[in-house]
């Protein structure tokens, strides 16, 4: 017989092993389940993905249609790994015709395709009058209707939720009402989410190094197409019409046994003419990318030329201390002979001055040319991004180079130059070691920089390099280090 203290005792353990998350949140995982957020415009896609993400991650905005490429991201809800998407909204009533009605189409085109991969559809509704446009879209949904979870959003604190039940005449088993933007009844709904998803595939993976890319340059000039280029997908909307990517498009690919990570901006244009506050915070996204990239395909149309913007496109990337590689895209338009190329690579560098390093490729990324030759340039950029000196064989080629041109040997601008270390790459930093940081040249840096990238194997790179004062000779820091 089974004491009392054998039961409390036995409940406890149950109720122990129960509350023990499946997933350790702090591990990557893959084979995750995907929610797909469908719905018409403007009912609240994109705040309700930001909500489960727990960060701003798509643009919100008043205006209907402001989401057009589908954007996807893991994430951990109720403690589950999951993999979301948010979706162009579903528009019915456009203006034959026109640029809009036409990325209208591509969005809805988008939208259902991405039904097809969903293990669950979160069809976001919204409280008030039933539209046409809700009709039509529950009637597309019906091939995939054991997937389908309703949401009614915007019914904080009760506020229409008598015409929210008007949507249970479509035949849905279970509504849930929610608001997205003051988070009512979202744990319900992530429970919800949870329990009608299958785990059983999710397997742990180790974090991959990938080499990432933000693809970056003014508008149309093909960003997009190199991006569904490279990872064979239609992942990103492409049009002739400027300002087609609004959020930040990602997604991966392999290249001779290297897995790459990219990254498809909203292009980038001069201030005076960012009208739209959903142009703004596009822009302002592609510029944030930049911090997770360590390389940058600056797209530059062959028909157009160069453009003052280019300059300050570049020089973020550059601050940043990212590899570079000018695209001269479309170059299918242009004469194919080495002369034109070479004239076209030479105003680049008298445009860029002080980036004469930066490899330049001509490619065409409709007709997919020049796709390997961008690829190869990549691989090298990144290797040397990754390369580490040693401090020994460093410290000779100083001396080397101090041989060359000694520091300037005036009375107020005298200094020694002491030694050099490594000390990071991706950026590639240099700290030199010397007796007056404060007098030394910029043409000395300069100098020192370009022997570093000739010498080192840096060549196609930017580096940095920072000054600190020292009055230890390398020998005694190497004899104090030992």
């Amino acid at each position: 017989m089974i004491e009392d203290n054998e039961i409390i005792e036995n409940i406890e353990n149950a109720e122990s092993a129960e509350q023990q998350p499946l997933f350790d949140e702090s591990k990557k995982y893959k084979n995750l389940p995907k929610i797909v957020i469908a719905g018409r415009p403007n009912v609240g896609k994109s705040t309700l993905f930001n909500r489960l993400l727990h960060e701003r991650r798509a643009i919100t905005d008043p205006t209907p249609g402001v989401t057009r490429d589908p954007i996807e991201e893991d994430c951990f809800i109720c403690g589950y790994p999951i993999r979301i998407m948010d979706t162009g909204g579903f528009k019915l009533e456009r203006e034959t015709g026109t640029v809009e009605a036409m990325l209208d189409e591509l969005v809805v085109e988008k939208t259902l395709a991405s039904l097809k991969g969903a293990d669950l559809i979160l069809l976001l509704l919204e409280a008030g009058t039933i539209t046409a446009e809700d009709e039509e879209f529950i009637a597309l949904l019906r091939p995939y209707w054991s997937k389908v979870v309703a949401a009614v959003n915007k019914t904080e604190g009760g506020r229409k939720e008598e015409e929210a039940y008007n949507f249970y005449q479509y035949g849905f088993d279970e509504l849930i009402f929610i608001s997205a933007e003051h988070g009512d009844r979202i744990d319900e709904l992530s429970e919800m989410l949870v329990k009608k998803l299958d785990f059983s595939k999710v397997e742990e993976g180790e974090e991959e190094e990938k080499i990432r890319i933000a693809i970056v340059g003014k508008p149309n000039t093909g960003k997009s197409t190199l991006a569904n280029r490279l990872t064979h997908s239609e992942a990103s909307i492409v049009s002739n019409y400027a300002g087609t990517t609004r959020d930040v498009v990602e997604g991966d690919f392999e290249y001779k046994g290297n897995k790459f990570h990219i990254i498809d901006t909203a292009g980038i244009r001069r201030k005076a003419k960012v009208h739209e506050d959903v142009e703004y915070y596009s822009v302002n996204r592609a510029i944030k990318s930049l911090d997770n990239a360590d390389i940058v395909f600056h797209m530059i149309d062959a028909q157009e030329g160069l453009a003052e913007q280019d300059k300050k496109i570049v020089s973020l990337a550059c601050e940043r201390g990212l590899g570079v590689i000018f695209v001269l895209n479309k170059w299918d338009t242009q004469d194919q002979s080495r002369k034109t190329f070479r004239s076209a690579e030479q105003n680049m560098k008298i445009m860029f001055g002080q980036m004469s390093y930066a490899p330049v490729v001509a490619l065409s990324a409709l007709e997919g040319k020049g796709i390997k030759d961008l690829l190869n340039t990549a691989l090298e950029v990144y290797g040397q991004l990754t390369h580490k000196m040693e401090t020994g064989p460093l410290n000779t080629a100083l001396k080397d180079w101090i041989a060359v041109y000694p520091p300037p040997a005036s009375r107020s601008g005298q200094f020694k130059v002491r030694y050099i270390v490594q000390t990071s790459v991706k950026p590639v930093n240099f700290l030199l070691f010397c007796t007056r940081p404060e007098v030394v040249s910029q043409s000395y840096l300069t100098f020192l920089k370009n022997r570093i990238r000739s010498d080192l194997g840096y060549d196609k790179i930017p580096v940095q390099l920072e000054l600190k004062a020292s009055r230890k000779k390398w020998e005694n820091y190497k004899k104090d280090r030992d």
